[in-house]
């Protein structure tokens, strides 16, 4: 399981959405090795008050939190940040500078979809990648 949330200015990111999300997809299919039709991706648009930025950031400037289930390696993660820095930059044309990228996990039993917890849950593709 996994869901991705994608924080930035509100009409900067509202006009790379769908070929961000596009792209978010393609790197947690390959990295993570998750089915095509498992995308749980959240846009919250924020306005300039609300959104403090880092010294250096243009107003492309975004933030994606992976929420997911904990399991995969360190190598598997580290493949994930380096395809969305790659694939981001060369694809949507967002500078290094404007993309973090955060890693959350939790276990299993923390999780409740289709009315059962994570680790009671089947689940069609492999979480220990």
């Amino acid at each position: 399981m996994s869901q991705v949330k994608i924080y930035g200015l509100q009409e900067p990111l509202r006009a790379i959405r769908n070929a961000l999300s596009d792209v978010i997809h393609s790197c947690v299919v390959d990295a993570l090795q998750f089915p095509s039709n498992k995308r749980a991706h959240r846009f919250l648009y924020l306005e300039p008050d609300d959104f403090f930025m880092p010294e250096g950031r243009s107003e492309q400037y975004i933030i994606i939190e992976i929420l997911m289930i904990e399991g995969r390696t360190i190598e598997t993660k580290k493949k994930l940040i380096n395809l969305l820095f790659e694939r981001i930059s060369q694809q949507i044309g967002l500078a290094l500078a404007d993309i973090e990228i955060c890693i959350l996990e939790s276990p299993a039993h923390n999780w409740g979809f289709r009315g059962k917890t994570g680790d009671e849950a089947a689940i069609n593709y492999k979480i220990n990648v």
